[in-house]
């Protein structure tokens, strides 16, 4: 669940207290004076990060414990099974109440081209099936690559216009494999305080110095490049994933070359439907020539799996010996790639689906605006609600989907505390009207609980 950087992940021990669910966590000293212990919707994942005494598994129990009560109450809204495609209206299972809730529209799902159930998609992959079977059954670098893994590597240079491209298993393992195959113990990596958490696994691993500047703000950004002598490497990324801005590249780009650092941008939500031809944030803001490492997925807009990097010809090289997450992984199942080369062939051929998408962010945009919903500075098709309430935004939740959409409640740790939102995804191929029906179904329920006018 966990998006943007947080204590647990960064290393940062807090001080740890005896939780009612009977073991050392982490989190604030009740008062002695509390008449009752506190409820579970107090308590989060973080509260059973550290854990006191010798044994591995001492958290267990009390975690189990915790979660039996806190599922049910809120947490119960993730992990819902779909019983359909992830297409603007999906029918979803309410493991609470075990019915099977149809016709939701879905602003849950990535899928910004309405491309993973295309017809042409779902061709191209049966036709990998009957050739290749279910999977690769092989590392990359021994018996996992096929001809449409090579393809595929070929066509992502060339949508990105760049010498060479490394396709990877997931995002993720694009992220860590790329940070931590290039960067090593005495090297400094700086990161936006908002980076994902797989840059934030990856600078880990590379053993490197790790640095947070602040948000969207380059200013920091020198203050934290400035007086180290040594290999730098600055990461932003295209669409900030619970926030939906985008970065101040060009300012950006000046403090690494001022440093001496090499910038790499992760664009999984920019890549594919920023820019006229679709090649992310990089080309919407002329910068393609100046990020040394373009990176991205292929879960998002193309509604598929995998990642990628894409950048120099010797990068490239470097990565394919150095990058672990791929080395050592099962290639990426031809059926999948398949999909991947016609959904790309479709982004590629139909800049219609980039103006669709653009149309339906500024209607939905228009229609929250106007009801005083608070939506941050988004500026893309990741819309955030802001909620700003942990204590309600499961409840909250429970009622938007109960009255008919689908739409992911986020809190802490995946946000700040005191920052719960929902996140909003729109796609190409949704209608006004299943706009309009969400965004009505959204405002009555947020007026409600007083969120908006």
């Amino acid at each position: 669940m966990s998006e943007q950087r947080d204590e647990a992940s960064s290393g940062v021990e807090t001080p740890k207290t005896t939780s009612r669910f009977g073991a050392a966590a982490e989190g604030p000293t009740l008062p002695e004076s509390a008449p009752s212990p506190p409820g579970a919707m107090e308590y989060d994942y973080t509260n059973f990060y550290f854990g006191a005494g010798d044994d591995a598994f001492a958290l267990l129990a009390p975690f189990d414990d915790w979660w039996h009560e806190a599922r049910p109450a809120g947490y119960y809204l993730y992990e819902l099974p779909l019983h359909s495609a992830p297409s603007t209206r999906v029918d979803v299972e309410d493991t609470k109440t075990h019915e099977i809730r149809r016709d939701l529209v879905n602003f849950a799902s990535y899928n910004y081209l309405g491309l993973s159930y295309r017809d042409e998609v779902k061709q191209a992959i049966k036709d990998a099936a009957e050739l290749y079977g279910g999977g690769a059954s092989g590392s990359p670098i021994l018996s996992g690559t096929t001809e449409l893994h090579r393809q595929l590597a070929s066509e992502m240079a060339s949508f990105k216009e760049k010498e060479a491209a490394l396709i990877f298993p997931t995002g993720y393992s694009a992220n860590v494999g790329t940070i931590a195959g290039l960067m090593r113990s005495g090297d400094l990596i700086v990161a936006d305080q908002y980076a994902h958490a797989s840059v934030v696994d990856g600078m880990i691993l590379s053993k490197a110095t790790s640095r947070f500047f602040r948000h969207n703000r380059p200013d920091d950004l020198e203050r934290k490049l400035k007086g180290f002598e040594g290999k730098k490497l600055v990461i932003v990324e295209g669409v900030y994933s619970m926030d939906g801005d985008v970065p101040p590249l060009a300012d950006i780009v000046d403090v690494c070359r001022k440093h001496g650092a090499r910038l790499m941008i992760d664009e999984a939500h920019s890549a594919f439907v920023f820019g006229e031809g679709g090649r992310g944030v990089v080309e919407d803001q002329g910068l393609e020539d100046e990020v040394d490492i373009h990176l991205g997925t292929f879960s998002k807009s193309l509604g598929g799996q995998g990642g990628y990097v894409a950048g120099s010809g010797q990068l490239v090289n470097y990565l394919r010996g150095f990058s672990r997450s791929r080395f050592f992984s099962c290639a990426l199942s031809p059926v999948v790639v398949a999909g991947l080369l016609k959904a790309l062939e479709l982004a590629r051929s139909e800049p219609e689906l980039r103006r669709k998408l653009w149309h339906n962010v500024a209607f939905m945009q228009g229609r929250l605006a106007e009801a005083g919903v608070p939506i941050g500075d988004s500026t893309s098709q990741v819309i955030p609600i802001m909620v700003r309430d942990d204590a309600r935004i499961f409840q909250i939740g429970e009622d938007i989907f109960r009255e008919g959409v689908f739409i992911n409640p986020v809190k802490y740790p995946a946000v700040g505390k005191h920052k719960s939102r929902f996140r909003m995804s729109i796609s190409a191929a949704h209608t006004e009207d299943e706009l309009a029906r969400g965004a009505e179904t959204i405002i009555r329920v947020l007026r409600r609980y007083g969120i908006c006018t």
